[in-house]
């Protein structure tokens, strides 16, 4: 079998990625299994999460963006985005890959990535290339065009998230510079949580926000799509090792610490604010858990994963109060503040748990945690600042050209009869 060089999410870690030669059968299976796992988060997981949340007029928009995001994605990552995230890029190797798997062409079961084969590599990275463009649709629910939206995913894709995975996983400069994520924490929830902010505010809030109660339709809904996000996401952390060993392992362990952690925190939050817990807060910990985690889940410790994550109920509990009750901003269903703060925080403090000192793997920087700390700031700031300026920049563009927003009396009758010409619910 043809072996070609490993291009992957621990391309920065300090530890060998593949200690075996050839095909392994065992690494395999698992990487194939997590990848249905991470799939199965988008659908139906993340749109059962998100279509719960909305009024009961647009469930079926919500639901029918995340099918067509993951089949878009999908035909853009075997065109295109693959070969420049995750191939050599010769002489543009520090900032893009090259175009020898343009179209999947050269791949064939033979070819394998360190043991895996090809086709599977692409495919568990293609199921974080449709999560992250998947979870932007959430600031911007309930008054957005249809086809506008996947132009801008599309966009996106290829002009912000390809750019960021080769950088980070793709042995691009940031990779180089020492930039440590495990499983997203930057290339996923800070890339998609900043550009979902800087939708909300190009796209401008719904009508009636902030005066106007807009409560979610079907908690239940919801609270099915969170238990599918916790579970499918041991695929996207513990996957993210690229074998079937202890480092997968500890990944799962402490993802699942960190969610735990982050959702007893937002519940006594709860508690102590109103004076009732609150089902949407306990759920909305655990995800905030899960996304401050991303970065670090294979360096950390089970007892850093688990202050990690009350750092992450705390931070993300005032955040969302910060960006729509202090700032006014309509990130609809705070995927900034959940997202891309748990994100950008959980990338800090891998930096610090990471270290040997607090259990960790050990971290990339020789000059210790606060070079490390230096390095990561660095890999955030360059994501935030292009992710925002990109992602602001397609808004505008696509705006100007076809028109993003529906009309007043479309957002009125809701999306579902606007757009799609159907309803989620015959009353």
């Amino acid at each position: 079998m043809r072996k070609i060089p490993l291009l992957s999410p621990l391309a920065a870690t300090p530890f060998p990625v593949f200690a075996e030669d050839g095909l392994n059968s065992a690494d395999t299976a698992w990487i194939l299994t997590s990848a249905g796992l991470v799939l199965f988060m988008t659908m139906p997981g993340l749109a059962l999460f998100y279509g719960g949340l909305v009024r009961t007029r647009n469930v079926l928009s919500v639901i029918m963006a995340c099918f067509s995001i993951t089949s878009l994605i999908s035909l853009i990552w075997a065109i295109a985005g693959y070969s420049l995230a995750l191939t050599d890029g010769g002489a543009y190797q520090a900032v893009l890959g090259g175009f020898s798997q343009l179209y999947l062409i050269g791949m064939n079961a033979d070819r394998l990535v360190g043991n895996l084969p090809e086709s599977v590599f692409a495919m568990y990275h293609m199921t974080f290339a449709i999560f992250a463009p998947a979870l932007i649709v959430g600031a911007m629910v309930e008054r957005v065009r249809f086809f506008p939206l996947l132009f801008f995913c599309a966009f996106w894709e290829l002009l912000v998230y390809v750019p960021v995975c080769h950088w980070i996983w793709g042995n691009g400069w940031l990779a180089e510079w020492g930039v440590m994520d495990f499983a997203g924490g930057i290339v996923v929830h800070g890339s998609a949580g900043v550009a979902a902010l800087a939708g909300a505010l190009a796209v401008g809030p719904r009508r009636g926000f902030p005066r106007t109660p807009m409560m979610p339709h079907n908690l239940t809904m919801t609270a099915m799509g969170a238990g599918i996000l916790w579970v499918g996401w041991h695929g996207f952390s513990a996957g993210s090792a690229l074998m079937a060993n202890g480092s997968a392992g500890m990944a799962m362990l402490s993802t699942h610490l960190c969610a735990s952690s982050a959702s007893i925190t937002w519940i006594v939050m709860d508690w102590l604010k109103f004076g009732k817990p609150s089902v949407l807060g306990a759920m909305t910990g655990m995800v905030a858990g899960l996304g401050m985690i991303a970065a670090g889940a294979g360096f950390v410790s089970p007892f850093g994963a688990i202050l990690i994550g009350i750092v992450a109920g705390i931070a993300c509990f005032y955040s969302i109060q910060l960006i729509k009750q202090r700032l006014g901003i309509d990130d609809a269903l705070d995927v900034f503040p959940v997202h891309g703060i748990s994100g950008i925080l959980g990338a800090l403090l891998t930096a610090v748990f990471a270290d040997t000192a607090f259990g960790g793997t050990g971290i990339v920087a020789e000059g210790g945690i606060f070079k490390q700390i230096l390095i990561q700031l660095f890999g955030i700031g360059v994501t935030i600042a292009w992710s925002g300026l990109v992602s602001f920049l397609l808004f505008k563009a696509i705006d100007k050209a076809i028109g993003v927003r529906v009309t007043q009396e479309a957002e009125s009758i809701g999306l579902d009869i606007d757009q799609h010409d159907q309803q989620g619910y015959s009353f």
